[in-house]
């Protein structure tokens, strides 16, 4: 840019390159400026001028304004295409072919069961009115757009345990937003355009963690290593804690249809663990208060976190969190810390008055 004008405004020079977004004059032509290579077409974008579109958009934002019903059918839809359960497969690298084409009819079936969508005359919803095709893609900007789409409006998801995010955004699928060449079914793919064109309902949401996925290799391959499920789902909680772990993820461990019992007290890994000093926290109410009283991470539902817990002495950090349970005080054990047994959680305790949590207690320091 040349130093200001008479009026104030900044001159700019010859053949000045502009990005998307920057301001623009009459004088661009008669100075020969224009834009970067390949981001001409990004210049002509013309959000919210599709009332359609706004119209499914402000449905789908009344309908799940924070996301967590297609959060959580979304992670419903891969738990089934996996079936840990019965396979052992919690990585989607560990999908047939055929069976990655299937998550989308998956993902379509569970949004439309969640948010109880109606059936679209040609495509899969209709929602404000407007008939929606909906198209998942596993990685990022990866959707295919089939003819019968051409110029509608799309829900497009994106999910990816490796990233542990999902998407879900609206898209006019015309002509200018698609790639010229299709494949043999005529399926396009988004362009530069397009994919800057999404109108974003979540970007890059937190999935519910797949603990499998976030563990080293090593420790995988040590739990799966063993022959009984019990086994397997005590080296789970051995090795994942401090960890949000699912009921999903228990049982593509176990693989068993009472892989809950494998964790429970009453002979399940609660019990076996403990003489090891570790506890497991599930999604009780005064197991969450609990955990959040270490500052470990709160189990939501069907969750559990474990972790090693060791008595309070003399030379621990007289600052660091701690519980109140069987008449002592507890805080998360470091690695130098010997094993001990760890004390059993308390359930609810209810009064005339309903449940009463425990107080914080102490002065220089907050424990239970």
């Amino acid at each position: 840019m040349k130093p200001a004008g008479p009026g104030g405004d900044l001159e700019p020079l010859p053949r000045q390159l502009l990005l998307p977004g920057m301001p623009s004059s009459e004088a661009e032509a008669s100075l020969g400026q224009g834009v970067l290579p390949g981001l001409d077409d990004l210049r002509d974008l013309a959000p919210g001028d599709d009332p359609e579109l706004a119209a499914v958009a402000a449905d789908l934002t009344a309908l799940d304004g924070d996301g967590s019903r297609m959060a959580t059918a979304i992670r419903g839809a891969l738990d089934m295409l996996l079936d840990g359960q019965h396979t052992g497969r919690y990585r989607w690298d560990q999908l047939h072919k055929t069976e990655k084409t299937h998550a989308g009819t998956l993902v379509e079936i569970a949004l439309a069961r969640s948010l109880r969508l109606a059936d679209g005359t040609a495509l899969d919803y209709t929602i404000a009115g407007v008939d929606v095709d909906c198209k998942f893609s596993h990685r990022r900007g990866g959707w295919m757009i089939p003819p019968e789409a051409d110029g509608q409006v799309m829900l497009l998801v994106q999910a990816s345990d490796e990233d542990g995010t999902w998407s879900a955004g609206l898209l006019r699928a015309a002509a200018e937003n698609l790639s010229p060449a299709g494949n043999r079914d005529g399926k396009r793919a988004l362009n530069d355009r397009g994919r800057a064109a999404v109108c974003w309902l979540h970007h890059r949401a937190p999935l519910q963690e797949n603990a499998l996925i976030r563990l080293p290799e090593r420790d995988v391959v040590a739990i799966f290593a063993l022959s009984s499920g019990q086994q397997r789902v005590n080296e789970l909680f051995r090795r994942a804690q401090r960890m949000r772990v699912s009921r999903t993820v228990v049982a593509t461990v176990a693989m068993q249809d009472d892989y809950m019992k494998r964790v429970r007290d009453g002979g399940g890994a609660r019990d076996q663990l403990r003489a090891e000093g570790i506890v497991i926290f599930g999604d009780y109410a005064g197991d969450q208060l609990l955990a959040s009283a270490l500052d470990l991470p709160r189990p939501g539902p069907g969750e559990f976190v474990s972790a090693r817990l060791v008595r309070r002495c003399p030379g621990h950090d007289p600052y660091a969190r701690s519980i109140r349970l069987d008449g002592a005080d507890w805080l998360l054990a470091s690695a130098g810390n010997p094993a001990g047994p760890a004390p059993v959680l308390p359930r609810l305790r209810f009064t005339l008055l309903g449940w009463q949590p425990p107080r914080w207690q102490g002065t220089g320091r907050r424990r239970w």
